[in-house]
């Protein structure tokens, strides 16, 4: 038989990843499936690393990702971030629904357009 592995824990037991919760998961993967309904993304990438979560949105799979959605818990600005193409972040905030606004009001001017 294999050897069971436990999972990676700093110290204290506390988790040495970060991660999306199901709530914040849901609400960003239904942004991203609209925006692939619109025909604007058509990939995307997920990075846990210990002191930030991102999700990445590509145009197409081999280009720079047009968003960054990250989520870094230290920050002192909030947890949530949205970063754009060349890396300039666009909003900060301790909620997510007002980060991924600019998005979204993207997203209605397409659909309305």
């Amino acid at each position: 038989m294999g050897q069971v592995l436990p999972f990676p824990s700093g110290p204290g037991g506390q988790a040495r990843q970060t991660g999306f919760t199901r709530t914040e998961l849901n609400r960003i993967v239904d942004l991203y499936g609209r925006m692939v309904a619109a025909g604007l993304w058509k990939d995307y990438a997920i990075e846990l690393r210990s002191e930030a979560a991102s999700f990445w949105c590509f145009r197409r799979a081999a280009e720079r990702p047009e968003y960054r959605i990250e989520k870094r818990p230290a920050a002192r600005q909030g947890p949530w971030a949205l970063i754009g193409e060349q890396g300039q972040i666009l909003r900060r905030g301790h909620e997510l629904g007002p980060v991924l606004a600019p998005i979204e009001r993207r997203l209605m001017k397409v659909v309305a357009g």
